[in-house]
């Protein structure tokens, strides 16, 4: 023990304090990490709870809780090596901004800003739109996929694994050019040494079998936008005339999970004023049509548009997500798959240790292209002159980058500092923040005790998990290695 340890003063790190099943965690907050309090941490809480302690008081406290002298010296070094404490002079590292040249990762290309259905929520067409698409194409064309292709494979340097997602508009409305860029894109990837994973979007409308086939033979992972029952979906997912479009996708969703053998399909439901029973859409997507996993968010709005949910609302849905929580656990625990993804990204993202600087890899390890080659920093930004990144001919412009970034970074949003679920939130949705507050940058304020609540139970799965049955996370840890 040097001098310089002996005369230090201890206080606790920043953490957040949850129990799992009788168990005791620490969330670790400037590291984004989980550790199980045993009984020398419970002392060591103890000791500095609401208080600070110099190094030989502390000491004197452990010893008298039960631990040897030597043990408690060297656990006092183990816990300020891990930041469970600190001293005056630790000062919380910032979180690092990943570099300009972060090497991408996704790219998604947004086939047709047209669509079929006309979802009064969209926002691509809706009040909230960002996007504006006069006077640009409407579809994007072979040349400006082969170079957005080409410059995924460029800017991905270093990365074994990368990965297209298809979108629109309806994504299948210019299926025959999905063909192409899957075409293309496997043989260039090969080319060079890498392997490349596609993915699509699409409200299921355009599906046949020969689409469906062609999914399964290139194992084309499949997303339905779908929102539950015939009354809740019907009652925005409408064509232009008012009708529904429940009766014509449901069959076709059966027949895609019936015959699609080589990825899972996935029901994504967004969740608007009046259809808002979690349980009852899980239920139906899950168990009566057979979708692997259904995740559920939010209509991105401002809060006066008819179709946004209040705060009542909102209150609502966390309830039913708690419900859909309890039965995952239960799940986990006898290691079986529930479906709940909004549970399982969540745990996900803390086996891997999450700590965002950002919200989503929007603008870093992800961009968006629009039917007009322009890059901007998702696909809910593409085509919007002012979000623009830059265009597929020329590239990046990295001031306008580096300006996005760095109004987005979780330093740059006060209100954050003192949030102890920052490593996983980092202030939210950029798209969000836009339509709400117009700012990318600002950081989601509306749902911070939504958040706060929902992270916590997330946090009380894992930990049971981890005590209970820890093998059922490695498939968490398998998905950071294969990414």
């Amino acid at each position: 023990m040097t001098a310089t340890a002996e005369a230090a003063v201890y206080r606790m790190g920043e953490f957040h304090s949850f129990d799992a099943r009788g168990e005791r965690f620490l969330y670790l907050v400037p590291a984004g990490a989980i550790f199980q309090v045993d009984e020398a941490v419970g002392a060591l809480i103890d000791c500095l709870s609401g208080s600070e302690s110099p190094h030989d008081q502390l000491i004197e406290n452990l010893i008298s809780r039960g631990l040897e002298a030597d043990d408690a010296k060297q656990f006092v070094t183990e816990m300020v090596h891990a930041n469970v404490i600190v001293t005056g002079r630790n000062v919380p590292e910032p979180v690092q901004t990943p570099p300009a040249d972060f090497p991408l990762q996704t790219l998604v290309l947004n086939l047709t800003n047209q669509c079929n259905l006309s979802c009064q929520y969209c926002y691509e067409f809706g009040a909230d739109k960002v996007a504006t698409p006069e006077g640009k194409p409407k579809f994007m064309d072979f040349e400006t996929a082969k170079a957005s292709v080409d410059f995924l494979l460029q800017q991905s340097a270093g990365r074994r694994s990368i990965h297209v997602t298809f979108f629109g508009g309806e994504t299948l409305m210019n299926f025959p050019l999905l063909k192409q860029v899957v075409a293309y894109a496997s043989q260039q990837a090969a080319d060079n040494g890498r392997h490349i994973d596609f993915s699509l979007t699409t409200n299921a409308t355009l599906l046949t079998p020969a689409i469906i086939e062609f999914l399964s033979t290139n194992r084309i992972g499949v997303t339905v936008s779908m929102d539950g029952t015939k009354e809740m979906h019907d009652k925005l997912r409408v064509f232009a005339n008012g009708r529904g479009s429940y009766d014509i996708i449901a069959p076709k969703v059966r027949e895609l999970i019936q015959n699609h053998r080589t990825r899972p399909i996935a029901a994504r439901v967004t969740l608007t004023s009046g259809v808002t029973d979690v349980v009852k859409i899980f239920r139906h997507l899950k168990q009566d049509l057979g979708f692997h996993e259904v995740g559920f968010a939010p209509v991105t709005t401002s809060p006066n548009q008819l179709y946004a949910i209040n705060q009542t609302g909102m209150n609502g849905v966390l309830e039913q997500f708690h419900v859909l929580a309890d039965e995952y656990l239960e799940f986990a625990l006898r290691g079986e798959a529930h479906g709940f993804s909004n549970v399982s990204d969540t745990l996900a993202e803390l086996c891997q240790g999450v700590n965002k600087s950002h919200p989503c890899g929007a603008g870093l390890g992800l961009l968006g292209v629009g039917p007009s080659g322009d890059i901007a920093p998702c696909h809910r930004f593409v085509d919007s002159d002012v979000h623009a990144l830059g265009h597929i001919s020329t590239g990046i412009n990295r001031e306008k980058q580096a300006d996005f970034l760095k109004r987005g970074h979780i330093d740059s949003k006060y209100d954050c500092h003192t949030c102890w679920a920052r490593p996983l939130c980092a202030g939210g949705c950029h798209h969000e923040a836009f339509v709400r507050y117009g700012d990318t940058g600002h950081p989601n304020l509306h749902y911070c005790d939504w958040i706060r609540d929902w992270t916590n139970t997330c946090l009380e799965i894992y930990g049971a998990i981890a005590a209970r049955n820890p093998g059922f996370l490695e498939q968490f840890a398998e998905r950071k290695a294969s990414s």
